[in-house]
């Protein structure tokens, strides 16, 4: 065998290596506390079909709906320390942590849902995705879920700004969402999702704040019977992979994550209109009473919360409010 030939043969091997791409194999679990079914369980589960494919098998995915393991704030703790790979969070939880998506989390930053879509569609949007990234957080931010407007349920009747006084309303465990509803005159009780509803049959509180899917699915309903429209929130919600399984991932891999879980962006934006629709029917069928309320003195008393938590975004929030 001549010596170029041998130079060759030797050669292949090192060829082959450089020619296919190192994909990680691992399996991608998906944490979430809201039950089978609901839209950002199906837009993630859909999400992971889609990589598991597109990366042959070398991603799969294993969904971890209903809260079994654990509160959002725990989830959130094993996805730091990738024991967990992804999930939807929301801004509530990341706030404290990353202050700039607290501009999202202004009560009455965003005219209306249409308008909170455009936002989170746009620069804007991915600039929030980046400063998540960007942290000390240890998450990736790939996309954005929708997580509705939320209004107050109650025992009682909330008609105006009188009728809340004093009320304890259930609120994510946020000094912002706290500050909010005692602006409004209530009460704010921060507590985990999963403690709800006992705290509503207990009277530990009396009521809460959330979207229509939310009250019917995790039965809120059943102890509170009122629903007054002050859509004081509306609450993007990214979906976050572990800073410690990206970096195990190959560029093409990322790409392919990054690719689907914008997909699942939009698809989870139409089951959301659908399941919002069906729950305030079924809602309004289990004998809850929708009230309209004159948002105006909501939209005023939370200006303090405004101008105290938003002063270091006073400029993102005003890009916020040019979108048109």
């Amino acid at each position: 065998m001549d010596f170029k030939r041998k130079l060759l043969i030797a050669a292949l091997p090192l060829a082959f290596c450089l020619s296919t791409t190192a994909y990680a194999e691992m399996t991608l679990k998906i944490a979430e506390i809201h039950p089978a079914g609901y839209p950002t369980v199906v837009a993630q589960e859909n999400m992971g079909k889609k990589i598991e494919e597109a990366t042959d098998g070398e991603l799969k995915f294993r969904m971890f709906s209903g809260g079994v393991l654990g509160s959002e704030k725990e989830v959130v703790e094993q996805v730091q320390l990738g024991a967990v790979q992804m999930t939807r969070v929301s801004l509530g939880t990341l706030g404290p942590v990353v202050p700039d998506v607290n501009a999202f989390n202004m009560p009455f930053v965003f005219r209306d849902h249409e308008h909170m879509r455009k936002v989170i569609d746009g620069e804007i949007g991915q600039e929030i995705l980046d400063k998540i990234t960007n942290s000390d957080f240890n998450m990736v931010g790939l996309a954005w879920m929708d997580g509705g407007v939320r209004n107050l349920y109650t025992k009682e009747p909330v008609r105006n700004l009188e009728d809340l006084k004093g009320m304890k309303i259930r609120v994510m465990g946020n000094p912002l969402f706290i500050d909010t509803l005692n602006a409004m005159g209530a009460q704010g009780v921060a507590m985990n999702t999963g403690e709800i509803f006992s705290a509503l049959q207990t009277g530990v509180v009396d009521g809460a704040e959330n979207n229509p899917p939310t009250m019917l699915e995790h039965n809120h309903f059943r102890a509170a019977k009122n629903y007054s429209l002050t859509g004081h929130l509306i609450l993007p919600e990214p979906i976050v992979i572990s800073k410690t399984t990206w970096n195990k991932l190959s560029p093409e891999q990322q790409e392919i994550v990054k690719k689907y879980a914008k997909e699942a962006q939009m698809e989870e934006r139409k089951l959301w209109d659908e399941k919002t629709a069906s729950s305030e029917a079924k809602l309004k069928e289990e004998g809850v009473t929708f009230i309209e309320v004159d948002k105006k003195p909501f939209y005023d008393a939370t200006a303090p919360v405004r101008e105290k938590y938003g002063a270091p975004y006073a400029e993102l929030i005003k890009r916020i409010e040019a979108v048109q």
